[in-house]
């Protein structure tokens, strides 16, 4: 079954949700995203027309990939970081940079080149922006999910040397920070 990647609509929000939820049940969610299912859970609809359309706007764009039945099987986000602004970290972001969150295949449809695809989208994307010029993409991979890390090593990110805890007070449990470089 072929699917069909492509940016997400504003009025898409409820297929959007349902996708989320879906990832926050997968077994590497602990790992995965910093969001649990019973705080997505919690949100009322509003909060998830409101994420969804800023998922859609200027700084951002969410892709999906629609199998024929219309299933959305796969997802992630390109966020623009505007130099002078602060980061989900609250560090201090020199550059215009974009970065990846929100990465989810269903475990069917796994192994078929379908992350490379959302993700070739996503970085295309980033590249032909024209305002702002945007020099690197970079991601955070916890430092206990091997799987993704290698995905992101193969499609040519590295690791940057910077880390960020995944939880205040918890040292050991921390996301690395992977970039690729405009060519």
């Amino acid at each position: 079954m072929e699917q069909v990647i492509r940016p997400v609509r504003a009025d898409e929000w409820r297929k959007a949700k349902e996708l989320r939820l879906a990832s926050l049940a997968d077994p590497a969610a602990p790992v995965a995203f910093l969001e649990t299912t019973e705080q997505a859970v919690a949100q009322p609809d509003s909060f998830w027309e409101a994420r969804t359309a800023r998922a859609t706007g200027d700084g951002a764009c969410q892709f999906v990939a629609e199998a024929s039945d219309g299933t959305w099987v796969g997802t992630v986000v390109a966020l623009i970081e505007r130099a002078g602004g602060e980061d989900f970290f609250g560090d201090a972001i020199e550059a215009d940079q974009a970065h990846l969150v929100g990465v989810f295949v269903r475990p069917e449809h796994r192994g078929i080149g379908l992350t490379e695809r959302l993700f070739e989208a996503a970085v295309e994307w980033v590249w032909s922006l024209e305002q702002p010029r945007i020099g690197r993409v970079r991601l955070y991979v916890h430092t206990e999910n091997p799987r993704a890390e290698g995905f992101y090593t193969k499609f040519g990110f590295v690791r940057t040397g910077k880390s960020a805890p995944v939880a205040p007070g918890e040292p050991a449990s921390h996301d690395v920070e992977m970039e690729i470089v405009r060519p």
